[in-house]
Formats: C-alpha cells, sequence, structure tokens
C-alpha cells in the first residue's frame, strides 16, 4: 500500500468525552461518516438480550425535530443513504452523501444518535418488524447453526447468547426498557464519531464538534458480563428442518481480538479456507465432498471464536469430518509450505487494501480501531503479518485447535439420518492421519475449487505505539468545505481482431481490478440451462498450463481469488490483484478462457456439486421465490431460466457438451478486458496485449473492423420515430408473461415476489423506472413506510428496476407471517396502484432524484467500481460517453414520466408472481 492508513489523520477528544476522527480522501466527491457507540449485545443483561439492536431500529424513528420516517427522507433528499448495525461490542450508524451535503449529514446524524424520542407507539409497531426479521434469521440454516455453535462453546461468557433476541422477550420489551438502556449506554464517553471526506479536515472539525460539543450525559458504570471459567469441551448439536442441503459449522474458543495471537490465527484461517488454493477447497470442495467451505477468525476484546462452515449433502458427512480433522492435526504437526504460505500472505495484504478503499468501510475500520484504544493499530496490521511465521502459524494452531476443545452444530434435513454427536466429532477430530497431499508444495490436484468465505481482518492491538497523528490546533482560521464533481478518469481504448483492451488510471492502494468479458448470445432453454454455470465453473478447473491447483495458487499468489461472473447477458472471469502483479494475472485470465483443460472427471464432479446448488436455491427465501418469478415470466426460458439449471437438464450435460458450448461462446462475440488500477493506462494496455495474444482470433466470425462492439445507442432509441409511442411489448424483445407458482415449505415465514413488465436496459424509459424505485424503495421510501413502518408487515420489502438487455420489469418483494401473506400482497398491490393513479409528489421526487445523482456521483471511489461502470457503460450501454455526465439522465427525469412508467408497467394483471408458502400459519 502507498500510505499507511491513518495517514492525514486528525484525531480530537472533546471536552465531554467523544472522539472525532477526521480523514480527507480525494478519490470521490464524496462524504461518509460513522457514529460508533460502544453498546452492543455484550453490554445487554440477560433480561434484555437484543434490546441493543431494538434500539438500533428506534434511532431511525425520530427525534424531536424529525419525525418517523424523515430521517431517512432527508438523507435521501441530500442524495445519500444510511443504515446501521449492531455488533457484540458497539452499534454502528453510517451514512454517505455527495461532499456538498456532508455539513447537512453531520447535523442528521447527530441528531439521530443524541435526541431519539423512542416513541411508545412506534416501538410497539418496531417490535413487531424485529420479530419478522428474527423468524426470519430462523429460516436461515447457516445462522441458526452459527448462534447454536457459540451457545455450546460458551457457558457463561455473553458470546453465547442469540444475539437479536427471542421473540417471547421482544414482544414483551416497554419503552421505560429501551429508554433506560438508551441513556445508560449513548454517552459521549462511548461515542466515536468518524468522518471520511474531500472536504479540508479543520472544516470538517469545526462541523463536528459544532454538533457534538455541547452533548451531555453522564457516564453511567456498565456491569460487565461473567467470564468463562473452565476450558472448553467437546459438545455437538444435531438440528433438522425443511432444507435440501446440510450446514455444519464447527468452532473453537479462540483469543480476544487484541490477543498478540491473531495475525498468526488469521494466516492459519487463510490458509486453510481462503480461496481456491486454500486446504480445505483443495481437499473438500475440490473432489466434492462439499458444495462450499469457509472459516474465519472473529470475536471481542476477551474472547473470540475460529470456526469452520461447510455445506454438503449429508451422506458425506462422516468423511467431511475425518478430512477436516485430518487437516487440522496436520497443522499442529508441520509447518505450512512457502508456498502456501505466501499465497495466504499476498492475499491477506491484499484485503487489507481493498478494505480501505470506500469511504464508508474506512471510516467504519478508523472507529472500530480507535474502540480498542489506538486508531493507529491500523498502520501496524500489515506489518503484524509480515512478522508472522511459518513456526508461529503451526504454534496457534496447536496452542488453540484442540481436539478436546472442538463444539459443532450439524443443520441436516428432516429425513436425514445420518448420525451426528459428540461422540463422532471426537473421533474425527483426534484421527492421527497425516494427509501429504496437503502438504504438496504447491499441491498437484486433478481439481480445484470454488470460492471459499473471506476471513474476518479485524482491528487489533499489538502494544504501544506513539501515534502518528497531527495535533488540531485551536486558533486555525478554517476554510470552505470542498464541493467539486470529478471528471471521470479517461479510459484508454486498444482494439485488436477479436478483442477490446480498456484500461484506466485510478485509486492509490497498489491494486488492480482486473476482468475479461464475453456476451451471451444464446438465450438457455430448458434443455440447456445451467450449461453455462457448468462451463465456466469447469474452465476454473485447469488450464492446458496449470492444473486445478496450480491455477489456483497462480493466480491467488499475485493477490486476488479468480472469480467467475455469471451474468445474464455477459459471463466474464476477474480478480483484483497487486499492480506489480497485473500483467502475470492477464496472462492467465487468457488462459482460463482460451485454453481450459475440461478434464472429464472434474466435470462430472463440478456437475454433482452443481445439482447440489441447484436443488438448495429452494433453502433461500429470497432467490426462491425471485427464481420462481422469473421462470414464470419468461416461460423457464432466457432470463426465466435457472442459471444454475435443473436436475433434469444439469444430468444431460458432459463433458464433450461442456466443449462445444465453449466453442460456441469463444466464436461468437469479441472479448473485453478491463483493468482499472494505480498505472499509466496506455501502457497498461500495450502490457495486457502481449500477455493476452491467444486471444486475438483469426477467425472470420469473431473478426471485426469496428473498434468495438455494435450497440444501439439510447439516445437514438429516444428519437427514432418508429418506437415513439410503442409498448413496452414492442420496445423489449422479450416480453414478461403473467402467471403464478406456488412453492410450500416448512417456514417460519412466507415470500411473496412479483414481476411486471417495464423498461429494458436499453430503453430510455429506464431512468425513470429507477427512480420509482427510488421513491418505493429502500428507507423512507414508500413502500419501505407504509408495509414495513406503518403496518409492520414485514422485515424484508424489496422494489427494483430489473433491467436486462432484451428485457426489464419493476420488480417487488415482500416476506411475511404466514397468516399475513394475503394481507401483504393486497397491501403491496394497493400500493402500486396509487403509482399508476398519479404521479409522485414534488418533494418525493426530488428525493429520489436526489438519491440516484447522489449515488451516481459518490460510486467512484475504488478502481472494482469504476471497472463495473466501464464494464457496463461498453457491454450493455451507448458506450463510453455515459461515463462523461453519467448523472444526466436522472436530472433530466419528471414526475411525468415515472407516473408514465408506473401506469404502463403496473398493471396487476401482467404480473408473474413467486410465492414461498409457509406450511402453517402458527
Amino acid at each position: 500500500m502507498s500510505a499507511t492508513p491513518t495517514d492525514g489523520l486528525w484525531r480530537e477528544q472533546l471536552p465531554n468525552g467523544v472522539t472525532l476522527l477526521v480523514q480527507r480522501r480525494r478519490t470521490a466527491p464524496a462524504a461518509a461518516l460513522v457514529s460508533h457507540v460502544r453498546a452492543g449485545f455484550l453490554d445487554e443483561p440477560d433480561e434484555l438480550v437484543g434490546i441493543s439492536h431494538v434500539l438500533e431500529h428506534m434511532l431511525f424513528k425520530g427525534t424531536p425535530s424529525l419525525g418517523p420516517g424523515e430521517l431517512a427522507q432527508r438523507t435521501k433528499a441530500l442524495g445519500g443513504s444510511l443504515n446501521a448495525y449492531t455488533a457484540y461490542d458497539r452499534t454502528v450508524y453510517y451514512a454517505s452523501v455527495p461532499v456538498r451535503h456532508a455539513a447537512g449529514l453531520v447535523a442528521l446524524q447527530a441528531d439521530q444518535v443524541r435526541n431519539a424520542s423512542l416513541d411508545a407507539d412506534e416501538l410497539g409497531r418496531e417490535l413487531g418488524v424485529i420479530i419478522q426479521e428474527a423468524r426470519r434469521k430462523l429460516d436461515s440454516p447457516g445462522a441458526v447453526a452459527g448462534e447454536m455453535l457459540h451457545e455450546l462453546l460458551y457457558a457463561s461468557h455473553r458470546l453465547r447468547r442469540w444475539r437479536i433476541g427471542t421473540e417471547a422477550m421482544l414482544a414483551h420489551f416497554r419503552r421505560d426498557d429501551v429508554a433506560t438502556y438508551y441513556h445508560s449506554r449513548y454517552v459521549p464517553s462511548r461515542t466515536i464519531v468518524s468522518l471520511v471526506a474531500d472536504i479540508e479536515e479543520q472544516v470538517a472539525l469545526d462541523v463536528l464538534r459544532a454538533k457534538w460539543g455541547d452533548w451531555v450525559r453522564p457516564a453511567v458504570t456498565i456491569p460487565a458480563g461473567p467470564s468463562e471459567p473452565g476450558a472448553a469441551t467437546v459438545q455437538a448439536r444435531r438440528l433438522t428442518g425443511d432444507v435440501v442441503l446440510g450446514e455444519v459449522v464447527l468452532g473453537w474458543r479462540a483469543p480476544g481480538v487484541l490477543d498478540a495471537e491473531i495475525p498468526a490465527l488469521d494466516m492459519a484461517s487463510a490458509i486453510l479456507g481462503l480461496g481456491r488454493g486454500s486446504r480445505f477447497s483443495r481437499l473438500l470442495r475440490e473432489i466434492g465432498l462439499v458444495n462450499s467451505v469457509g472459516v474465519g477468525s472473529y470475536g471481542v476484546v476477551d474472547a473470540g471464536v475460529f470456526s469452520i462452515g461447510v455445506e454438503l449433502d449429508p451422506t458425506r458427512l462422516t468423511n467431511v469430518l475425518d478430512v477436516i480433522g485430518n487437516a487440522i492435526h496436520d497443522m499442529t504437526t508441520r509447518e505450512p509450505t512457502p508456498a502456501e504460505f505466501g499465497r495466504a500472505l499476498t492475499m491477506l495484504r491484499a484485503r487489507l487494501g481493498r478494505r480501505l478503499e470506500r469511504y464508508e468501510s474506512r471510516a467504519i475500520a478508523l472507529a472500530d480501531a480507535e474502540s480498542f484504544g489506538d486508531v493507529t493499530r491500523l498502520d501496524r496490521e500489515e506489518a503484524d503479518l509480515l512478522a508472522v511465521t511459518p513456526a508461529m502459524v503451526r504454534d496457534v494452531v496447536r496452542r488453540w485447535l484442540v481436539p478436546d476443545g472442538v463444539s459443532a452444530v450439524a443443520y441436516l434435513p428432516s429425513e436425514s439420518d445420518v448420525r451426528f454427536d459428540a461422540d463422532v466429532l471426537r473421533d474425527a477430530m483426534k484421527s492421527a492421519v497425516i494427509l501429504s497431499a496437503a502438504t504438496a508444495e504447491p499441491l498437484r490436484s486433478r481439481r480445484t475449487s470454488a470460492p471459499s468465505e473471506d476471513v474476518w481482518l479485524r482491528a487489533r492491538n499489538r502494544g504501544p505505539s506513539t501515534p502518528a497523528l497531527r495535533a488540531f490546533a485551536q486558533d486555525d482560521k478554517p476554510s470552505s468545505l470542498v464541493s467539486r464533481l470529478s471528471s471521470r478518469p479517461p479510459v484508454h481504448h486498444l482494439a485488436l481482431d477479436g478483442l477490446d483492451i480498456l484500461t484506466a488510471r485510478f485509486g492509490e492502494t497498489g491494486q488492480t481490478s482486473l476482468s475479461c468479458y464475453r456476451p451471451r448470445t444464446v438465450l438457455a432453454t430448458p434443455a440447456t440451462a445451467g450449461l453455462a454455470a457448468l462451463a465456466i465453473r469447469a474452465m476454473l478447473r485447469g488450464t492446458l498450463r496449470y492444473d486445478a491447483g496450480e491455477l489456483a495458487f497462480a493466480m491467488e499468489s499475485l493477490g486476488g481469488a479468480l472469480a467467475p461472473s455469471l451474468g445474464a447477458d455477459v459471463l466474464g472471469f476477474g480478480a483484483t490483484v497487486l499492480s506489480e502483479n497485473v500483467a502475470k494475472a492477464a496472462a492467465i485470465l487468457a488462459e482460463v478462457l482460451q485454453q481450459p483443460r475440461f478434464d472429464p472427471d472434474a466435470i462430472a464432479i463440478e456437475r454433482g456439486l452443481l445439482l447440489d446448488d441447484a436443488r438448495a436455491v429452494a433453502d433461500d427465501m429470497v432467490r426462491f421465490p425471485v427464481q420462481l418469478t422469473m421462470g414464470v415470466a419468461f416461460n423457464d426460458t432466457g432470463y426465466g431460466s435457472p442459471s444454475l439449471g435443473t436436475p433434469e437438464s444439469l444430468n444431460a450435460f458432459d463433458a464433450a457438451t461442456v466443449r462445444e458450448w465453449h466453442g460456441d461462446m469463444l466464436v461468437g462475440g469479441r472479448t473485453t478486458i478491463i483493468a482499472v488500477g494505480d498505472a499509466d493506462p496506455e501502457r497498461l494496455g500495450e502490457e495486457l496485449a502481449e500477455q493476452v495474444a491467444i486471444l486475438t482470433s483469426s477467425d472470420p466470425r469473431a473478426r471485426s473492423d469496428a473498434p468495438s462492439p455494435s450497440r444501439v445507442s439510447v439516445a437514438a432509441v429516444a428519437t427514432d420515430t418508429a418506437r415513439e409511442g410503442a409498448s413496452l411489448a414492442a420496445r423489449n424483445p422479450l416480453a414478461i408473461h403473467a402467471g403464478s407458482r406456488t412453492e410450500h415449505r416448512d417456514r417460519k415465514q412466507s415470500a411473496l415476489a412479483m414481476l411486471f413488465p417495464g423498461p429494458s436496459h436499453r430503453d430510455p424509459a429506464r431512468f425513470a423506472a429507477e427512480t420509482w424505485a427510488a421513491i418505493a424503495a429502500g428507507l423512507g421510501g414508500r413502500l419501505f413506510e407504509s408495509l414495513r413502518s406503518k403496518r409492520s408487515l414485514a422485515y424484508t420489502v424489496i422494489a427494483n428496476s430489473w433491467q436486462r438487455e432484451r428485457a426489464g420489469g419493476l420488480l417487488t418483494y415482500i416476506a411475511t407471517d404466514p397468516a399475513r401473506l394475503a394481507e401483504a400482497r393486497d397491501a403491496m398491490l394497493e400500493e402500486l396502484a396509487v403509482f399508476r393513479r398519479e404521479p409522485p409528489p414534488r418533494e418525493e421526487l426530488a428525493r429520489a432524484t436526489a438519491t440516484l445523482v447522489g449515488q451516481v456521483e459518490m460510486s467512484r471511489q475504488t478502481a472494482g467500481a469504476y471497472a463495473g461502470e466501464i464494464a457496463d457503460a461498453w457491454l450493455l450501454g451507448d458506450g463510453l460517453a455515459e461515463l462523461d455526465d453519467p448523472t444526466a439522465p436522472y436530472r433530466a427525469v419528471t414526475a411525468e414520466a415515472v407516473h408514465a412508467v408506473a401506469a404502463e408497467s403496473l398493471d396487476p394483471t401482467s404480473r408473474a408472481e413467486g410465492v414461498v408458502a409457509a406450511l402453517t400459519t402458527e
């Protein structure tokens, strides 16, 4: 990284105890503000479990100067967005706005945190919403297993408690309970305010002082929770439910986040489970034993958890536990090899940089580090990782991941008869078998693996240090807030036969976002559903030069995991790597695209895993109803074809089918490579061209005299007299069909998705459709306020403009109490009918326009975000000219245009509907 995380940081503690952190960033004209309050689940007495989360919700319900919903509405009017989360040791309120509105955001957030009204009637309604959230959590096997694991690991520590609270306890909270907790925990001495923005630091500090300096609330001694006596013992819990695949999570007690051993434990986590080159990916997923595997190390000051989670066919459970036990045992007896140690270190270093790119995540990281006693510990994270040795990794695993201290939870399908208890777990963990394959350098394997979960990286203390922060001089003269909209970084285009290379200079973290794309020219049918997914996943299992293990090691040793992108209109692969490695990464990308190995055995294994993944979609209470809806809308073809396939389609595919698809994909259009990072664009483009020469095609079907793919101009569509006044059906190549599908599951909630015909990505009316979605959705949105805030029908309410190249629609979703499903459907349709009857009020349109414009202005904070913007404009839009003033189309939208879209689209008789209905209404 080119600079330490706290370079240019100003820190000040106000006389009342509030800590202010300000850092200027110039990447984008944005401001991110965080209020970090040291009040979380660990601060709750047993009779008030879950109240921190209740209070988080209530801080969005008004102050003496803001009515319910007004906070979100005013933030949207500033062009911003806001949200919050509650953790074990803190509650964090965060928001972002265009930098010109930073002062207004500071005033709003200070009012939100300091002056919550906590109205009793609002609390009653919001508790209904939170109970729906708790039920949604009960419908997530992974969430249930994770919470149960903590209960098994800790007998006394407050980590063991169900964080969100139980439905019975939540229903009994009263206004006095919440108010007493609020006034005792939300005090100046427990509050950190962090601002990252393109604002002169002294001006920012003046603004913060003005809104936080006069806050007076006495500190109260908060009784600490019980410590954890004794050592952990082997414990296991077997749960069952209406699920397709099993979820199994194993865990050990770990040191707190300030412990000096945490960097070595993070390295162990990365070696075991971060990326396709990790041990568990190679030993478990690569050979088809599990569908996914993730490893994490996380916790609080005085306690932590090291966990391993897998999703699998329950019949493989015993075998998987044996492999995990063997791998852990091997980690305690042998040091990691130089190759796997270097791969893990490079990936963790790259991840540290990526975490600090976005203003919001940087502001949160700064506040978190300060809450642990020293914000400059962020500067030492990379050095602490570099100080770890292979011997330290071996020793930390030996010390913490002991066979007698493991606990595990298995959440299995109801019909499964697989045994799982403490004896099974104990036997697996005490196995002394050493897998020699786990220590190859690098491992030579016949198959590669799928991505694993990210390692949780936290700010940690490594001992005393001298703060490297500039002191603020009270008599410095302030200057005005900066308010500038950066012009877009220029994009360099290099056109070759069958290949376009687009490069841009962006960022300062020493990393480059690299991706390649191919258009999807053929729509999937019920017979070919999932073929594209199988092919691109099989392409990651090796090339002619690299076998599966070597491919994973090669890319991850450059700083990033190779990830596939299965879009509805475009396919691709990408990675973010250290900038000095971008040429090598491009060569690997080109090989994956042009020279995949397609080993028949590997394809057979990947097909089996894909079958499980396709079936497991039914366990997801958002994805499944949306998939049902799309199937109805497009007759299970094209956009309605399940992207992961069906058992019928997948079982028909073999290696020959995959090779044939791959040949057709490569011939069917040009390849686009996009690289965005801190390098000269022209030089980078030429360097990439040398590395990806195999992508330049001599096939006449792929050649083109034009330097770029053909496009339909948005401007041309808007003025085309043949299309003027044409219906949606005439404007969109693919029509949406009306109808409904319902699936019944044993669930605590029912979920309903609706898709109405709407503008496609190439239809100029899409900007009015996006404005409709901004009015309808999100905090402060019309549907949110009506269905969630006022009627307590749901925790999750979604509305968006679903846009693809050949079709578009307006999509809504709600998850609710099964007994209220019909009420939720009727209420949704009633609200949508209002959109059809009349244009939105001026204030709603103004807020939505400000939100959309603000989001565009703030979007260019990371290289990856700008690379995605380039890809959308180049591959699906009107070309790079769209990047020059991307806010203009939103500013031009009128209330009449929004009404026209709503009136044409939201006809209830035209909707496709997918429902996952709970079996009971208890």
